[in-house]
């Protein structure tokens, strides 16, 4: 009887230490700085002799490993450009799905147009946060 006590007591400090365990470390982050919120500013898109294009600014967008904010360039009523300003970075694992997401996310949205596309397997924190800040630049630029 001792035995099986014994056994029930060790798998529950067990079980309550392995679902206690982190994988990464939780941060807040920062407010961003006040260019994150700037007004459209126009610039010469390249090869494209005289059009120009307009840079809208999405909003960041907090995220459970950190934030996430883009800027596009809309050029001819479409989205010509999209950059990535933040992402998370905390840790290697942070920047490895991050390096392998955005990409992806880049591409669906650039042919979508939109921020209507799919999450990345494996980043569905980083492409929730790309959307809204997608979407954010999208509702600036009008389109």
């Amino acid at each position: 009887m001792l035995r099986i006590a014994l056994a029930i007591v060790v798998t529950a400090v067990g079980l309550v230490l392995l679902l206690s365990f982190k994988p990464h470390a939780v941060t807040t982050a920062a407010l961003p700085p006040a260019a994150a919120h700037s007004t459209p500013s126009a610039r010469t898109t390249p090869g494209a002799g005289t059009a120009t294009a307009q840079d809208y600014t999405g909003d960041v967008a907090d995220t459970r490993w950190g934030p996430v904010q883009v800027r596009i360039s809309v050029a001819g009523g479409k989205i010509s450009d999209i950059r990535v300003l933040q992402s998370p970075d905390e840790n290697p694992r942070d920047v490895e799905i991050s390096d392998r997401a955005l990409p992806i996310l880049q591409s669906e949205a650039l042919s979508a147009q939109s921020a209507h596309i799919d999450s990345v397997s494996g980043a569905t924190y980083t492409s929730d946060g790309y959307t809204r800040s997608l979407q954010s630049a999208i509702d600036q630029a009008g389109l």
